[in-house]
């Protein structure tokens, strides 16, 4: 009986404090960790190509560039986020509630950093689809370092602000010794729910449905010739495939985060003890290793700089100043 005790126990040494194990099939546990351990890897490789290929080649520092190299380090950073369950055995934290608080912050501000760049890319295609005259003056590289440099500060305050509690006394709502849990109050999970998600969404989701009015009319004007004849200001084809496939971006980045939402919304944060709840967490994940896949597929000059990559040639003198585009 006492064996049994302990097998079930995250820290069989506490038997009145400890938590219990999760109760599931052997399999299904090896089937979560695995698909946990190899998304990690594979995003933060795949996100670690493309930070290097825009930081690295002088050519692709570009404005739009420079915002998905913020969305490719929010991505790095999930792949590595993600390393931390694979560490847990059976679903128990073991790395004490402070380790636990700042898990979960990061988590957080990280959420919020990458929707915040999701906005930035959306106001990026606005400007340079439906302002093309504009856009070379309002969005220099100057501009979009410092919007991104604000939008990384404003998640790390934001959240600092959304989880003061939790960070002044961790561990303040763990029932048991080995879980990972807050519970915040109603007021600031609305709060982070409406400024985390529903206003981001809701302006993403504005800005594209003019990009999409714009380019339509754009295609109209083409195919019949009316830009040549009254002077009409068309954006360029590269931006307008740019706008498509950041398009596909915010889509599929729309579709895995707002599961991961909505469970947050219900207050459950301890993903691994529950299946369905684990799979939303794998998901979200999987959504940042998409994202360099998409890169790949349209933007021939992410191809090019990761066969230098691989092949070591970017250690060579005045590599940064290739032509790949």
């Amino acid at each position: 009986m006492e064996t049994l005790k302990e097998t079930d126990l995250c820290f069989p040494q506490l038997l009145n404090s400890s938590c219990r194990k999760p109760i599931r099939p052997h399999f299904e546990t090896m089937l979560i960790y695995t698909l946990f351990f190899f998304s990690s890897l594979l995003t933060a490789a795949l996100n670690l190509l493309v930070i290097i290929s825009i930081s690295h080649f002088k050519q692709l520092h570009s404005p739009t560039n420079l915002l998905l190299l913020s969305l490719a380090f929010s991505d790095f950073f999930v792949g590595l986020y993600m390393f931390l369950p694979i560490m847990l055995i059976d679903g128990c934290w073991f790395l004490g509630d402070n380790t636990c608080t700042l898990y979960i912050y990061l988590g957080h501000v990280n959420s919020s950093a990458s929707i915040g760049t999701m906005v930035l890319i959306s106001v990026d295609r606005y400007v340079a689809i439906c302002h093309p005259l504009h856009y070379s003056t309002e969005i220099t590289q100057k501009r979009v370092q410092v919007c991104v440099c604000l939008c990384w500060t404003c998640s790390l305050i934001f959240q600092c602000l959304i989880l003061k509690d939790i960070m002044k006394q961790p561990g303040r709502d763990h029932s048991c010794i080995g879980e990972c849990i807050v519970f915040n109050n109603y007021i600031a999970e609305l709060v982070d729910f409406t400024f985390s998600f529903i206003v981001p969404i809701n302006v993403i989701i504005v800005l594209y449905m003019r990009i999409f009015v714009v380019a339509l009319s754009q295609a109209r004007a083409m195919r019949s010739h009316i830009a040549a004849v009254t002077g009409k200001v068309t954006a360029k084809k590269s931006e307008m495939k740019a706008a498509r496939t950041l398009g596909v971006v915010i889509v599929l980045f729309l579709l895995c985060l707002c599961p991961y939402y909505c469970i947050e919304l219900t207050g459950q944060h301890n993903f691994l003890n529950d299946s369905s709840a684990a799979f939303v967490l794998w998901l979200y994940c999987f959504n940042s290793c998409l994202n360099p896949v998409v890169y790949a597929l349209c933007y021939p000059w992410l191809r090019e700089s990761v066969k230098l990559i691989v092949t070591f040639k970017i250690l060579q003198a005045d590599s940064s100043e290739l032509n790949i585009l």
